[in-house]
Order: C-alpha cells, then structure tokens, then sequence
C-alpha cells in the first residue's frame, strides 16, 4: 500500500490477512516460492562462474529484499545515486558500489558521511574534471574514495569511449591522492541492433583487457581489481567474459543484475527464454513472482471490463499489463481463491487510475472480481509503491516490504 493510501488508517499491512478479501486493493505483490527460487538460481549461476554477484538496488529499493540477497550470497547491493546509497547504508548494508558518476557537493558529502560510517563505497569516474572535482572534495575531508573507470559505448551514454580517454583518466586519477582506483566498470545493456550477442560478447572482452592493461601499468591501488558489468538481460554474456581462472585467480568480477529477483512475465521473460537457448544445459530458470491485484470496477459494455488500476500502480512499459488470473471473488464466492484462466483478455488502454479490459461475451465475470497483472520490467511498477506484500501460494500475507524510493 502505498503513503496516500494509508492517510486515512496510518497503518500498513501486516502480516496475516487473506489478500482477496483482506487488503485494500489494488496492492503489489510478491509471491514467496519464485522469490526464493530467484535468490537462489542466480546467485548459483554467478557462483558457479567464479563471480561475485552485486545485485542492482534501484530495481526494487526495498531493504528486506537487499538482505535477502545478501543472505544468499551476494558480494555487495548496486545503487545508482548517493541518496540510494544512503537508504541502503542506513538499512544495513555496508558495500555499496554506486555505478554512477559521483557529481554535485551535496551528494559528495552525502557520500563522505558513509565512508565515515564505515561504508565500502565505490563510484565510477569517465571524465578529468569529475576526477578533480572528486579529489579536492574528499582530500579536504580526509577521506580516501575508490573509484572505478567506467568503459562506454559510442552513442551510448556515460563512459570512456576509447583508450586514449581512459589513459587520460588514468594518470588523472593518479594526481588525486584521494582517490584510489580499484577497477573498471561497463554496462552493456545500451547494445542494440545488427549481431548483438558478438557485441556483447566483444565489450565484455573489452572489459577484461582494459582492466589487465591497468594491472600492468601498476596504477591499481588493490591487489584484487574490480572488473563490473551486466544489467538482467545479457547477465550470460557477460559472465562468459568474465570467466577465466586467470581472473578468479587475481581479479574481482562482479555482475550487477537487478530484475532477476522477482523476474517479469514479458521482456525479462524472452530474455530468460535467450538465456536458456544460448545455454541448453543450463538447469531450472528465473520464475516471475511480481504482480498487481486490482478489482473489476465497472463492465460498462459488452466486451469492457475497467479495472481499478492506473498508471500511478503498474508500469505500462514497454508493453500494457498483462491480464494473467482471475479470481471470481463476487461471480463464483465459493471457489474465490480458485483462478480462472484470462487468456482470451486483453488490455487495451491504461489511464491515472483505470485499466480498459477486453473481454469476452459471457465472461462470467463480476464487479468486485479480482485480476491479477503482470508486468513487463518490474523497475517501473515498484518504485509506484512503498510497501509490497509478501505471500505464500494460498495468497496469505506473509510479510509487508517496505521501499525507499
């Protein structure tokens, strides 16, 4: 539930209530048992590659989750600004590798004060007046801060473009004595068109020697260099670079995906389906454990159920909510928790606080029903909520968790 919908009771949900009848809908939930299996899968598959795996925070922002994944096994949490750093530090998690640049006193101070703290914080650098910037601040402050060389893309966004730029950046960071360059760090995920897997594959290369390059010119300031990358879609791809035992040996690869911890019923989906043909060996997969529940709210016409569920609940993109269950809570009370299938459903258009349902003549169903959603990219449907529920497979509210958007 989110704050403006608790104005009224000042309370959350707890644990207990039956999520059909006993919570104000809509609420976004997760499903205990594809959580667990997601931890779990992922964090096998970054081990069994030799890497650390550094989950990235902003998907979900949601501590409970952060500590999940940690108890799993995770290296450290990704974040992606200094106030996300902040939250996550204030939670309880002490290594924080910000894959973004550092910029504005503000957040550098904010920065300052976790490592103060005690925090293992890490930023990336992919320009000189950033470097400098990031030298007189925390040199004034007495603090030493790790950075790592981000590795672009040409048209892509943030991160040296060539080699050229990065030696530049190098013996920069090499003038600031504040500063301690302990790796390098890249994201693929901008890669788009024409042979995209050989792209991928290429950059992850790119990765790897530009970090041994650093190891031979001495300038490293760790015996064990950071080597970064990898967003939910390409997490393979990247691990494949990424795993040799000369980099076990001497390195540290670290695998930044985020998605992968409640997955999604479309984009992440076929990215899964990729993954397992690229790998046909590869033993069980990632399971989709968000969703959105909403009642039916009006069937104004033949064919149109509006749903009580907005923009300002679910993502809508890059595809509509997919209708994926029914539970015919007011047609059918007896059989409540029991699903009906949606397949031949359809959204068609989502407004602030309705969702156009296509349905079929003599449906069955009734105002008061409940649908269950999914989603394609779940990034844009948590950071609409600060409190997910947890529940088990007969939708028992289990656990409310919290974000900190």
């Amino acid at each position: 539930m989110r704050e403006a919908r608790m104005c009224c009771d000042k309370g959350t949900v707890e644990a207990g209530p039956e999520l059909l009848t006993g919570v104000s809908l809509p609420a976004a939930v997760i499903h205990e048992a594809p959580l667990a299996q997601n931890l779990e899968w992922m964090q096998c598959f970054v081990d069994d590659h030799g890497a650390r795996l550094a989950p990235h925070g902003k998907t979900t922002m949601a501590p409970a989750l952060f500590h999940r994944q940690l108890e799993a096994g995770a290296w450290g949490i990704t974040l992606a600004t200094a106030p996300q750093c902040r939250a996550a530090f204030a939670h309880g998690v002490t290594r924080l590798l910000m894959a973004n640049q550092l910029v504005g006193e503000v957040n550098m101070a904010m920065v300052a004060a976790l490592i103060e703290g005690g925090a293992d914080y890490y930023c990336v650098v992919d320009g000189v007046e950033n470097v400098s910037q990031l030298g007189r601040f925390f040199a004034a402050r007495g603090l030493k801060l790790q950075v790592l060389i981000e590795l672009g893309l040409p048209g892509g966004r943030c991160g040296c473009r060539d080699t050229e730029q990065v030696e530049a950046l190098v013996a920069a960071i090499a003038e600031q004595p504040a500063l301690a360059l302990v790796g390098i760090e890249g994201y693929e995920g901008m890669i788009a068109g024409g042979d995209e897997i050989a792209a991928v594959r290429a950059y992850g290369e790119r990765l790897v020697e530009t970090v041994r390059s650093l190891v031979d010119s001495g300038l490293l300031a760790c015996e064990a260099p950071i080597v970064t990358a990898s967003g939910s879609k390409w997490f393979d791809l990247i691990a494949e670079a990424f795993d040799n035992a000369a980099l076990r040996e001497r390195y540290t690869p670290v695998l930044r995906p985020g998605c992968y911890v409640v997955h999604d019923h479309k984009l992440y989906a076929g990215a899964m389906a990729e993954v397992k043909a690229r790998h046909p060996h590869l033993q069980g997969e990632l399971r989709p454990a968000l969703e959105i529940f909403a009642h039916v709210q009006s069937l104004p016409e033949p064919g149109l159920a509006i749903i009580a569920l907005g923009k300002r609940d679910i993502g809508h993109e890059p595809d509509l909510p997919l209708p994926l269950r029914r539970y015919p809570v007011i047609s059918h009370p007896a059989a409540a928790t029991t699903p009906v299938d949606v397949s031949d459903c359809h959204t068609t258009h989502i407004m602030d606080q309705h969702l156009f349902l296509a349905i079929p003549q003599n449906a069955g169903i009734a105002v008061g029903d409940v649908v269950a959603f999914g989603t394609s990219h779940p990034c844009l449907t948590f950071d609409k909520w600060r409190q997910l529920l947890l529940v088990d497979e007969a939708l028992k509210v289990k656990e409310s968790l919290v974000t900190c958007f």
